[in-house]
């Protein structure tokens, strides 16, 4: 769940070039740490590291695959709520801690992002913040502006 949407003094100001707009999600990290769940400046949006973390901050259950939907789906959610969508991805990065669950990621990966096929890299990793998550994963998108 997102939970805020921040505008800076900069993205308020109209004579300004670039705005800035932060999202924070149900994160329990993101205050702790210093962070936002993702960030829009123009056309850019880049979204954090993304955990299989539920609504109510618990890890979500299961295989590779389905953590990686659940990334994806709070990866979506925020691009929407700062204006953008899983068409507008150019480039993700997947942190996976056994390589023998890269084709359930990859088969997550590719049921969102299919017909987009933005840049992707997928890295084994030794481990992530909590034991439970198998997968993290990262967007970048960019908004075409329209004439």
């Amino acid at each position: 769940m997102l939970t805020r949407l921040r505008r800076s003094p900069v993205a308020d100001n109209p004579a300004a070039l670039v705005g800035r707009q932060t999202l924070a999600s149900a994160s329990p990290y993101e205050p702790l740490y210093g962070y936002s769940r993702a960030v829009r400046i123009g056309d850019r949006i880049s979204v954090a590291g993304t955990a299989p973390i539920e609504p109510d901050g618990s890890s979500t259950p299961g295989d590779a695959g389905v953590q990686a939907a659940r990334c994806l789906t709070i990866i979506a959610d925020a691009l929407a709520a700062l204006g953008g969508s899983p068409a507008d991805v150019v480039r993700t990065r997947m942190f996976i801690t056994d390589p023998a669950d890269a084709d359930l990621v990859g088969r997550a990966h590719g049921a969102m992002f299919g017909d987009i096929r933005p840049a992707a890299t997928m890295v084994v990793v030794s481990a992530l913040l909590r034991p439970e998550w198998k997968i993290e994963i990262e967007a970048e998108a960019l908004i075409e502006k329209t004439a």
